[in-house]
């Protein structure tokens, strides 16, 4: 029985040690491609959100999803009766700043000159004959004294008369031109009631409904181009030195599993989202599918290098990022390209070392 006890307890330690076996591999030749992966949604190019640009409430909707429009085709009536309240009162203002509706004004002003000017005229002639009166040793001083400074009087309310006139016709100029301005301010708000498109394209989606009350801070309809389409996608702050516009972008829609389709790097966004701590980048589409929607989401690889005859291991054999484990020993490498499953071995091994997993 000791023997046969002896003989389990040998054979269950060795089924243990057999089903510990670490796992080895060997490195290979292959292709390997370093990527740079970022989440994205398609965009139609040219796309942008639609605003009013005064507040309103939506009277009459004269387009409807997919519709195509054209640069300047009106998508939505609003109504405001304070903007029409202002264009009423900006018109009784010009009309009531009018030269027209001031003529009496300069008229009476201009009655005022023609008798200050008569007045002084009739002044200098008294004081002309009073200095010959004098020259000629008749009357007093004291009278041609009064003579000249009746001249002078009259003389100053003439030039006084005609600055008023001038004053006068000045300020009704300058009310008559802004009372218009204000005016025209008041015509064009009514003329944004219409809200128009900015470009030719497809309205995609409308963001408000008739009756809604509208206002330059919110959206009322997104537009784009109806055939060219982009990828925006998000990459991270610690991949974005490595983007380069013209590099390879491979790309999957979950509306297409299992197609892969070709795009360039077309932009990058020059300033970083705090948020969510990564940058836009734009891709054009190379090869795409037949159809294509806006704010499809997408997956996308943007490709840094690729080698195709690379020594390679797979990744989670490497400690490190500069470490294998031969012989259960540890070797220092020096590693190259490397994505998500493999990584290029420059150096330190050979493709006849096997390497071991390392244990967790």
């Amino acid at each position: 029985m000791i023997f046969r006890s002896t003989c389990i307890l040998i054979t269950s330690i060795f089924l243990c040690c057999c089903s510990k076996k670490q796992e080895t591999t060997t490195a290979k030749r292959a292709s390997i491609t370093e990527s740079v992966y970022a989440s994205g949604i398609v965009k139609s190019r040219n796309q942008y959100q639609v605003y009013a640009s005064v507040g309103g409430i939506i009277e009459t909707m004269m387009v409807k999803e997919g519709d195509t429009v054209k640069k300047g085709d009106p998508l939505f009536k609003l109504l405001n009766e304070t903007a029409q309240l202002n264009i009423d009162n900006a018109r009784l203002a010009a009309e009531n700043a009018s030269l027209n509706a001031n003529a009496n004004k300069l008229q009476e002003l201009k009655i005022n000159i023609d008798l200050a000017k008569s007045k002084r005229d009739n002044d200098q002639l008294l004081m002309q004959r009073q200095e010959k009166l004098w020259a000629q040793n008749i009357g007093s001083r004291n009278e041609l004294d009064q003579r000249i400074l009746a001249y002078k009087n009259s003389s100053d309310n003439y030039q006084a008369s005609i600055l008023r006139y001038n004053e006068l016709k000045r300020q009704i100029d300058f009310s008559s031109q802004q009372s218009q301005k204000n005016l025209q301010i008041s015509k064009a708000a009514v003329k944004d009631l219409i809200i128009r498109s900015e470009r030719n394209g497809i309205l995609y989606s409308l963001l408000k409904e008739q009756g809604e009350m509208v206002n330059p801070q919110t959206a009322v309809a997104i537009i784009g181009d109806a055939t060219s389409f982009l990828v925006e996608m998000q990459v991270d702050e610690y991949d974005i030195a490595r983007i380069r516009i013209g590099q390879e972008v491979l790309l999957q829609l979950d509306s297409y599993k299992g197609q892969v389709y070709q795009a360039t790097v077309s932009r990058i966004y020059p300033i970083m989202n705090e948020k969510t701590r990564a940058f836009v980048v734009d891709a054009t589409f190379v090869t795409r599918p037949p159809e294509l929607y806006p704010n499809l989401s997408a997956e996308a690889n943007i490709v840094l290098q690729q080698k195709k005859d690379a020594l390679i291991i797979p990744r989670n054999y490497l400690v490190d990022d500069e470490f294998v484990f031969v012989k259960k020993e540890k070797r220092k490498v020096t590693i190259g390209l490397k994505d998500y499953q493999k990584v290029e071995i420059l150096s330190g091994l050979t493709a006849d070392d096997v390497i071991y997993l390392p244990s967790e």
